[in-house]
Formats: C-alpha cells, sequence, structure tokens
C-alpha cells in the first residue's frame, strides 16, 4: 500500500480535497458500547471505513488535508477492502472479531492468515490511529495515564524522546505505539501493518510512519512529521484507551 510522490500528485490531480466529517467510530472511547482500544477491534466481518469525527484539514499543519484525504479514502479504504475478499470463502472466520483474528494470526488457515495481518492490520491500526489525533490535541495526559507515564518512563518528556526515538527508528515502513504489556507501560515498534495484539499487548497510542502518512508536506523528514505529532495527540481518547487496558 506505500504510494510514491509520482503516485500520490496523481492521485491528487484525479480527486477533490473534499471533506469528510463523520461520526464517531465504532466502539471507540465516547460511543455507546464501552471504551478502549480492544473495542477497535470489535468489529466484525464485513467491514467498512470508519468516518473521522474531523475534517481532513482540521489537524493541519501537523497533518495536511491532501494527505489525510489520501491516507484515509486510499489507503485505509484499500485495507478494508482487501479484508473483507479475503474473508469472503471462509464463513467461519466471518463472525470473529478483528481483534481476536489479529491476536491469534498463527491459528488462521494459511490461506487467509497473511491478508488478516496485514489487511486486517492495516485496519486497526488506521482505525486507531483516527481516534489518538484530534484537532484539539496536543498539551499533557492527565490521571491515571500521566501518573503511569511519569512511573514507568520518569516524565512525560523522557517519553517523548523516547518514542521519537522508536519512531523514527524503524527501518522502513510501520508504526511506534504505546502499549500496556501485563501491567506496565512500554514503548513498541512494528513493521509494516503488524499490530501489538500479536504480541500480547495493548495499544494506548499509535504513529503511523509509513512514508504514505507524511511524505507529501515532510518528504524524508520523518523527524520534523513526528515532532508536529505530539500538536495533535488526542491524550483523552489515550487515557480512555488505558483506562481499559
Amino acid at each position: 500500500m506505500r504510494v510514491s510522490r509520482r503516485e500520490a500528485l496523481q492521485i491528487l490531480a484525479t480527486s477533490g480535497a473534499g471533506l469528510m466529517v463523520g461520526g464517531v467510530l465504532t466502539g471507540c472511547a465516547g460511543t455507546e458500547g464501552g471504551s478502549g482500544s480492544p473495542q477497535v477491534g470489535d468489529v466484525s466481518y464485513p467491514y467498512a471505513l470508519p468516518d473521522l469525527t474531523y475534517a481532513y484539514d482540521a489537524i493541519a499543519p501537523a497533518i495536511d488535508a491532501r494527505t489525510m484525504e489520501i491516507h484515509h479514502q486510499r489507503h485505509h479504504q484499500g485495507y478494508v477492502n482487501k479484508l473483507n475478499t479475503a474473508l469472503e470463502a471462509h464463513a467461519d472466520l466471518q463472525g470473529e472479531t478483528l481483534g481476536s483474528l489479529l491476536s491469534r494470526l498463527p491459528q488462521l488457515p494459511e490461506d487467509v492468515r497473511t491478508a488478516v495481518q496485514n489487511n486486517g492490520g492495516g485496519h486497526f491500526n488506521h482505525t486507531l490511529f483516527w481516534t489518538v489525533i484530534s484537532p484539539n490535541g496536543g498539551g499533557a495526559p492527565e490521571g491515571a495515564l500521566a501518573d503511569a507515564i511519569a512511573r514507568d518512563f520518569g516524565s512525560l518528556d523522557a517519553f517523548k524522546e523516547q518514542f521519537a526515538q522508536a519512531a523514527g527508528s524503524v527501518f522502513g515502513s510501520g508504526w511506534a505505539w504505546l502499549v500496556q504489556d501485563n501491567g506496565t507501560l512500554s514503548i513498541a515498534q512494528t513493521g509494516e501493518q503488524d499490530t501489538p495484539l500479536a504480541d500480547g499487548q495493548t495499544p494506548i497510542l499509535g504513529l503511523d510512519v509509513w512514508e504514505h502518512a507524511y511524505y507529501l508536506n515532510y518528504q524524508n523528514r520523518r523527524a520534523d512529521y513526528v515532532a508536529s505529532f505530539w500538536d495533535i495527540v488526542n491524550w483523552d481518547q489515550c487515557a480512555a484507551y488505558y483506562q481499559a487496558a
């Protein structure tokens, strides 16, 4: 699902810069039915692209509107489409939640395992990502999450430094995560569209460091993209995920 700069510009030339303002994501904090990242994966076949709760231009300049539109409508939609196609012939898996599938990849049939890993992981990761960024983000966490970050990293600044180092050192395409693992917060990296769920970890915060997430605005300056991320982090949502973990 990587898009080159030339391909991205071609997409932009043939697509409008329309805005999508929709309802909340299925099972995300603040919606009926509970909160927490486990509920981000509490969806099953047929999968659907979640609407955003903000306009594509709402988090600029941290992430520009064109990047958001391509990222959401093209990349995320592509993962959803391919995941649905992969599960068409597996009625026995269609009623299982996405989180469950991603947590037990080695037990899935071989002919569908890679598709669930790549496309199911892409769907899960992006669904969570859209919720942990916000036009009203930035600042600092409060309450239990703030206390846990101070406990496990020493300070918020120390956490940010370690997280930025992890995000900057992902080789190629992947993600940087703040996860809860056996009651402790830690930083994790995953390649491609792998998820922390496969390692028994609960994601609290995730940053997409695939080139398609930042290339139009930042080109090869991933460090600048990571630095701007702190201006849009939705700490309230992250706190809800931490409380539910």
